[in-house]
């Protein structure tokens, strides 16, 4: 994807997701991680560019998140209409965007791990990275806890957990799988961008 296809994608879809949504509080709150990845690539783009797989990837992760914001994960409308033929007791919108929290960040951190010199290509990196994926959603949900004693029942439908008691450790579970499928799916085409980023030209 080009860069100015990316950014056309990005800004189109913020500016979308600005515009009326559901809780201007919470629009705040599930846009801003995309807010910040946004400035961290744009102060890094010359002197650490990253493979194409990775800026797409994190593309769609921005995308997942500013629809969320617009919405509220608990009212994307695509979800609500799945609940009845998926037999679904919840919107499950949310699950989409805990998975692609492990599934996407799985991918940057392999990036930075194998480009860093950090340890080389195996198990014990991929046992790293889905380590880190896991730990970053945990505290990505100790952030969720943080906001609901700071704010009361204004953080809600931050929270999105519709009543579900196991609310925070499948959001884990979910995080957790997409950090070990993207690693299955998408180590081979990330080797082979990773050796095309290192060749002159």
């Amino acid at each position: 994807m080009g860069r100015m296809l990316w950014l056309l994608v990005f800004f189109a879809v913020f500016l979308w997701s600005a515009v009326g949504p559901f809780d201007r509080f919470t629009w705040f709150l599930e846009v801003l991680p995309a807010l910040i990845g946004f400035a961290i690539l744009a102060a890094t783009e010359r002197r650490f560019p990253l493979t194409p797989l990775v800026y797409g990837l994190i593309l769609i992760h921005c995308v997942i998140l500013m629809v969320g914001g617009h919405y509220t994960y608990a009212e994307v409308p695509l979800f609500d209409w799945l609940k009845e033929p998926m037999g679904w007791e919840r919107n499950n919108y949310d699950k989409v965007g805990h998975f692609a929290q492990g599934f996407i960040p799985a991918m940057i951190a392999r990036e930075l791990v194998l480009r860093l010199g950090v340890m080389q290509k195996g198990n014990w990196c991929n046992f790293f990275v889905v380590c880190f994926c896991l730990a970053l959603s945990a505290f990505y949900e100790l952030i969720e806890w943080w906001v609901a004693i700071a704010t009361g029942e204004g953080a809600e439908a931050f929270l999105g957990t519709q009543g579900y008691v196991w609310d925070t450790q499948s959001d884990m579970g979910f995080a957790l799988l997409g950090a070990i499928v993207a690693l299955l799916t998408l180590s081979r085409w990330h080797d082979r961008q990773l050796t095309a980023l290192k060749q002159p030209g």
